[in-house]
């Protein structure tokens, strides 16, 4: 595996050889000076360019990378309106276990935009044609404090969706009750420990991607609790996990009213729950819920 100093070099040096690339730059987990590093972290790099179209047209310019595994082409692989004149990009997994996500862009769409992402750096600037950056910091993605109506919004929407957990669980549809759980149910459980880690950092950090660094900051009885949230296809696993996750957002809701000045709406929780227990007591041919 090419380290790290090797693809640094080979990126600097193919913006220096090449006459149409005007300035590189980084962004992503490595322009990170917080986020944790291991073998698998990618380089996002973007070639700041006179025009997209020739390294679009003739793709051979990026075998000077190395030999590839496969690859994407995410502006070619999709519906959505596609700027490649302005944006494009190749992502890539070479054989060495290396990856890289390349981007060309044009030189103004780079000077209107290279601005908003925080986590950025200039690796090189050949003509001086991008503007001064600042210090790469993760400070736009950390926790910020919830509104009351955010922290309300936020309980009623977790009590909420369990109801349609709950009538999945009684028809045995596991597909649905996963969806459910994960895009609906579990995301708002994110957001309510993410706030209690807020409160505890003076919302000063970030929980990554997914809340892949929470356990950084919640006691290993949280995290534990937490991953015990996660459960297998198995119906009555998935209700022990239903449960769990009750205990643990509504725990973690008081806690954050508290410390907030939010009063925690402790009826809907508990008719909420009452609910979930009363649907899970029912017997497969019952024809009334009450």
């Amino acid at each position: 595996m090419r380290t790290e100093q090797e693809m640094y070099d080979l990126i600097i040096r193919t913006a220096k050889e090449d006459e149409r690339i005007c300035a590189v730059y980084m962004n992503g987990s490595r322009t990170n000076p917080n986020a944790p590093r291991d073998i698998f972290m990618d380089y996002d790099i973007v070639y700041v360019v006179h025009e997209t179209e020739s390294f679009i047209e003739d793709k051979k310019w990026i075998d000077r990378f190395g030999e590839r595994l496969f690859m994407q082409y995410p502006d070619e692989n999709t519906d959505e309106p596609s700027d490649k004149h302005n944006f494009y990009g190749w992502l890539i997994q070479f054989a060495d276990g290396n990856r890289l996500d390349l981007h060309v862009e044009t030189i103004v769409h780079a000077r209107e935009n290279i601005g908003f992402d925080s986590l950025c750096i200039v690796l090189l600037d050949k003509e001086n044609i991008l503007p001064v950056v600042p210090e790469s910091t993760d400070k736009m993605y950390w926790i910020k404090k919830p509104s009351k109506i955010q922290y309300l919004s936020c309980c009623n929407e977790f009590w909420w969706c369990l109801d349609n957990v709950a009538k999945g669980l009684w028809r045995k549809e596991v597909p649905y009750v996963q969806d459910m759980l994960n895009f609906y149910v579990r995301k708002e459980l994110e957001r309510m420990l993410s706030w209690k880690i807020g409160v505890k950092t003076k919302f000063s950090v970030s929980i990554g991607k997914s809340g892949k660094y929470m356990y950084c900051w919640l006691s290993e009885t949280e995290w534990k609790d937490y991953l015990a949230t996660y459960s297998s296809a198995n119906i009555e696993e998935c209700w022990n996990a239903v449960m769990k996750m009750c205990d643990l957002f509504e725990n973690t809701a008081i806690y954050v009213g508290r410390i907030l000045g939010y009063e925690y709406n402790q009826i809907e929780g508990r008719n909420a729950r009452s609910y979930l227990e009363h649907v899970r007591s029912l017997p497969e041919d019952a024809t009334n819920i009450y």
